[in-house]
């Protein structure tokens, strides 16, 4: 394993010299606007899917079928297997985009990455917002999910190698909060397009994801390397001179070091998915995979996407549907800042814990609010009191997620890979991210249909499995830097089996460094 392991004694991560510098923080800005064509859609979609006008050209059989009588089970209105192909096929062609980004982000560097999804992104809103039918509104979905493949498999990245360590969690969660203002304009265009007389007002809402698009895409063509990049495709002098403009200084001995490290080691790995099996990298690996699974199964998906159908479902009327997605869509933006704010002061198991504890809590409210009133028939009607009690509670389980897995479900897979791996890594977060998005948003109206208000005690004990599991399993990696993260999983209870002596590779370089500042003993963390 590339990267010096030298850490203090408190079991702290070293720490590099230089800060914040003005430079870093607003490449970060403008990388993290990736995040804005991933909530827009989310945001999106389920907004359209709630108006009469879209229904009535693109879905008739499911117009006709919310239009019956309201004696019909509420649960099941809008149960139509077409409905949430719109929706999921965009899932599915990130999925498998982003194992072509994987290639592209480790060749080219993280930024063409950005630039060929904000792109790819922009054709597929043009076609959304001029669609004639159905086959044209799918290649418009796939061709946006193809950009969503890649700006999210090269933004996380992106922002945690630019990031100083200490500073990391932050602007790695500008990704997140760029992720919820997308959602947010979203809903809020969908409130005004919806009264938009004439039927076209959703062609205006697919059609204005060309804005976020236009934003990354611009953006990235201003976008610097990171020195990781740089060094991995053989530019040393570029990558430290990148490395002390974004330091704020020349003194950067220590993390050059450690990066070149990182670099050696990872160019004598010639098939990264080859390797990325190995024994040595078991615990990123089971990261990869159950960190974004366990982030689609919170159910928060239901909400976002789906919000004006489900608050449709249970009893709201149009206005009011859209009104409360946009009310759920503040909530996830302001408690983002929580995260943004408390994520390297607190750690990422802190909250973690506490969001996941919040969530559950709601959830089972939630179900049983609606299991009151509407039973195992369907058939009920809510007041606005008892309406707003939903709501209420809908917000708070938002807000706990906007301030735990939202944001840590994003940043934990990106800081965790050495650089031999980290674009495969990344890939397989992306793409198990895609994949169970698109399960659920293909199954999320059947299940509703079915399940009813078991839905929310279903996805309520998913989120009692990942808060045992990040208490259990889950190391901190606040402050660690990101070439020395393997000293994390070497002193974890569990995860340490894993890690021979021989996977820490001690630079010398860092040793002198070190001895020369008399700095005490170097040690090994145990975290």
């Amino acid at each position: 394993m590339a990267g010096g392991a030298i850490v203090n004694a408190r079991g702290d991560g070293k720490e590099y010299p230089g800060n914040m510098t003005l430079f870093v923080f607003l490449t970060c800005l403008v990388a993290a606007t990736g995040g804005l064509i991933f909530g827009y859609d989310i945001g999106i979609s389920g907004g359209v899917t709630s108006m009469d006008s879209f229904l009535r050209k693109f879905f008739p059989a499911v117009f006709r079928k919310e239009k019956q009588d309201t004696s019909t089970n509420q649960y099941c209105k809008f149960d139509s297997q077409l409905l949430t192909t719109f929706t999921s096929s965009l899932y599915l062609a990130a999925l498998i985009a982003s194992f072509f980004a994987s290639t592209v982000t480790r060749v080219f560097g993280r930024k063409w990455s950005m630039f060929g999804g904000g792109v790819t992104f922009l054709v597929g809103a043009a076609l959304n917002g001029a669609a004639k039918n159905i086959a044209m509104l799918i290649v418009g979905r796939i061709l946006l999910g193809i950009g969503v493949g890649f700006a999210n498999q090269s933004v996380p990245v992106y922002l945690s190698e630019m990031a100083p360590a200490k500073l990391r969690g932050m602007l790695n969660i500008g990704f997140q909060l760029m992720i919820t203002i997308g959602i947010l304009a979203a809903n809020l265009i969908n409130y005004g397009t919806a009264k938009i007389k004439g039927g076209w007002g959703w062609r205006v809402s697919l059609a204005l994801a060309a804005v976020p698009a236009g934003i990354i895409t611009l953006g990235s063509l201003f976008l610097p390397d990171t020195p990781n990049s740089l060094i991995e495709r053989g530019y040393d002098e570029k990558a430290r001179s990148m490395l002390c403009k974004i330091r704020g200084t020349d003194d950067i001995l220590d993390e050059y070091a450690d990066l070149k490290a990182a670099s050696e080691e990872s160019k004598t790995v010639r098939h990264p998915w080859r390797n990325i099996v190995q024994h040595r990298y078991r615990p990123q690996l089971i990261m990869a995979i159950l960190i974004p699974f366990f982030q689609q199964v919170t159910g928060i998906n239901v909400i976002m996407f789906y919000a004006p159908v489900l608050f449709k479902t249970i009893g709201f009327g149009n206005d009011a549907s859209l009104m409360s997605a946009v009310i759920t869509g503040l909530v996830n933006v302001f408690a983002t800042f929580v995260s943004i704010f408390t994520v390297d002061k607190l750690g990422r198991r802190k909250l973690f814990l506490q969001g996941g504890v919040q969530m559950i809590v709601c959830q089972a409210i939630v179900g049983t609010l609606i299991a009151i009133k509407f039973g195992t028939s369907g058939e009920g009607h809510l007041s606005h009191t008892y309406a707003g009690a939903v709501v209420a509670f809908i917000c708070i389980y938002v807000a706990g997620f906007a301030w735990s897995w939202g944001p840590l479900g994003w940043l934990v897979p990106s800081e965790i890979f050495p650089l031999e791996i980290r674009s495969a890594g990344q890939s397989i977060t992306v793409s198990v991210n895609m994949l169970f998005t698109f399960v659920i948003a293909q199954a999320f109206l059947a299940l509703l249909c079915r399940l009813k208000f078991g839905l929310f005690y279903f996805f309520g004990g998913w989120v009692v499995i990942m808060t045992i599991f990040v208490a259990f399993f889950l190391p901190e990696t606040k402050g660690v830097p990101i070439e020395e993260m393997v000293l994390v999983w070497k002193g974890h209870w569990f995860w340490s089996r894993f890690i021979a002596d021989e996977d820490i590779h001690v630079g010398s370089t860092l040793e002198m460094a070190n001895g020369k500042k008399g700095g005490g003993a170097a040690a090994v963390a145990t975290v």
